[in-house]
């Protein structure tokens, strides 16, 4: 537990922070080709620091085909030239730090591209320095694959290879072929790829995917599934993924990834862990003070409902000691569908945007937005023509695509909406226009005004930033917690639900208030933050 006299001065910078996550594509658009780029962050980045944010969170820009958009590397080491150049990167490092944000950049060490050029040299024959960099096996004796395992996109994971005659692994398309992590050369590879960016200046990395960075050599068969009741789309949902993931060994490659980062100042590393055994993974990944600094899972990214029995059981997952790790939560990103759309009526998206927020920057861990999440953006309905997303192409039409999460961002009302191209990649959302940073900058009843004094509260309070939670309860909709440093303490109450809730009487100093909330009731998505 840390010592309760503790300020956020003696602390990481990281512990406790609020991390925005851009998508490059869809942020800014600097040269009207319809994709956003570098120079379109940077240029936008005022309207980061004024949200009060600590750092920001890009994801993947490096050479890449772009069948998955980005996390298909085919250069770590290079900028995709529609998103610009490494001094387009150095600009944008550069006036962020200026700006006081520190910058996390995505690195995705379970697979490259197909048109990666290590790829290329395995493929190329089973003998010299990178035969064996990927994961690579005979067929069986009837030309079957050699395991069972699914690709979480559909289909085996498992594609044949004409040039080695051999199967080759990938846990996701077949044109991501996955990386050999056993062999410490390709360990030492992409090792040095981390170095790279971190004499670039980077000042810390979200790593894609982590639990499927190595797989069970032996290649034995994962076991099915049990029916748990929930839907299954694909092939990958009746398997326990027991051995294509999750290997025991990842834990010491993660030794090595800190052991680079602490010749660094100040990095921070956070590991997003999916899957059935995310909640034991998160812990071992994080583990000490060897590992990495923080993890997050799927617990509210693909969550129906937003429940305080499920914040209370997000929460009891990370025991406030010194051996466990410092959890990361999200409730939007670029893979799940927007938050409101998902967990309200419309006719309550903006109150329940307002209120979902406070509890976002209330959580204990660091809190993740995602850019448009400031704004309240819905998920936007995609036609199938339209849809560029693999995954949901693939599984049409039981996968929602997450296309819809990925769409432009809203700056102004006009035509555009001050995304910079009049034909973006994807359209933009019918009702975002309205929800655009300009229309919401100076109205203090906005979504965006209420982000930016739920950062400026978590800024301002111990408790609230790195401070220790006690008492969660859940209580039909109505959710508390308390929140304690310093000798403070600070009572979080949220009514998740669409009725009003009746509050005993409560003493305190009211610190923040959301949706008209007071001390002897809650309205409808109402939350009330006391010091006591």
């Amino acid at each position: 537990m840390q010592p309760d006299f503790m300020s956020a001065a003696d602390l990481p910078w990281w512990r406790g922070a609020t991390i925005y996550q851009i998508y490059p594509r869809s942020f800014m658009d600097s040269n009207a080709d319809g994709i956003g780029d570098l120079p379109g962050i940077t240029r936008r980045l005022g309207h980061v620091a004024d949200l009060g944010v600590d750092a920001i969170w890009i994801s993947p820009f490096f050479v890449s085909p772009m069948k998955d958009f980005g996390y298909d590397v085919a250069d770590y080491c290079d900028v995709d030239p529609i998103f610009g150049t490494l001094a387009d990167f150095d600009a944008l490092v550069a006036e962020a730090h200026r700006l006081g944000l520190k910058v996390l950049i995505d690195q995705v060490y379970s697979h490259t591209s197909d048109a990666h050029e290590w790829f290329i040299a395995s493929r190329a024959a089973r003998t010299g320095d990178k035969a064996d960099w990927y994961v690579w096996a005979d067929a069986k004796p009837d030309g079957s694959p050699p395991s069972n395992w699914q690709s979480v996109f559909g289909g085996p994971a498992w594609t044949w290879d004409a040039r080695r005659r051999q199967y080759y692994l990938h846990n996701f398309l077949a044109s991501q072929p996955q990386l050999n992590m056993h062999n410490p050369a390709v360990q030492d590879a992409v090792l040095a790829v981390m170095r790279f960016w971190l004499e670039r200046g980077v000042d810390g990395f979200r790593i894609d995917a982590l639990n499927f960075a190595m797989h069970d050599p032996a290649l034995r068969d994962n076991p099915p599934a049990p029916d748990d009741g929930r839907p299954r789309t694909r092939p990958f949902d009746f398997q326990i993924k027991a051995y294509n993931q999750s290997h025991e060994g990842i834990p010491a490659f993660i030794r090595r990834i800190r052991a680079l980062t602490d010749t660094f100042d100040g990095i921070f590393t956070v590991a997003e862990v999916g899957g059935d055994d995310a909640a034991r993974e998160m812990q071992l990944f994080t583990h000490g003070d060897r590992h990495l600094n923080s993890a997050y899972s799927f617990d509210f990214l693909y969550a129906d409902a937003l429940t305080p029995a499920l914040v209370c059981r997000a929460l009891a997952q990370w025991a406030d000691d010194p051996e466990t790790g410092w959890p990361s939560w999200a409730f939007e990103n670029h893979d799940a569908p927007r938050a409101i759309s998902r967990w309200c009526a419309p006719a309550d998206r903006d109150a329940f945007a307002r209120m979902k927020v406070l509890l976002l920057l209330c959580l204990r861990g660091n809190a993740i937005l995602y850019n448009g999440e400031e704004l309240g953006l819905t998920q936007v309905d995609i036609p199938f023509e339209h849809l560029h997303d693999p995954e949901a192409i693939a599984n049409w039409p039981l996968t929602l695509s997450r296309d819809g999460a990925r769409t432009p961002m809203p700056w102004d009302d006009s035509a555009d909406a001050g995304f910079g191209s009049s034909s973006p990649w994807l359209p933009l959302g019918e009702d975002h226009r309205r929800r655009s940073v300009a229309r919401q900058q100076n109205d203090p009843g906005s979504i965006l005004s209420a982000t930016r004094a739920a950062i400026s509260l978590r800024k301002q309070h111990a408790a609230l930033r790195h401070g220790a939670v006690e008492q969660c309860r859940a209580d039909g909709d109505l959710l508390s917690f308390e929140r304690v440093a310093g000798g403070k303490r600070m009572r979080c109450i949220f009514n998740l639900g669409p009725e009003n809730v009746a509050l005993a009487k409560r003493g305190g100093a009211i610190l923040a208030s959301a949706n008209g909330a007071g001390p002897d009731a809650l309205p409808p998505y109402g939350a009330l933050i006391l010091e006591i």
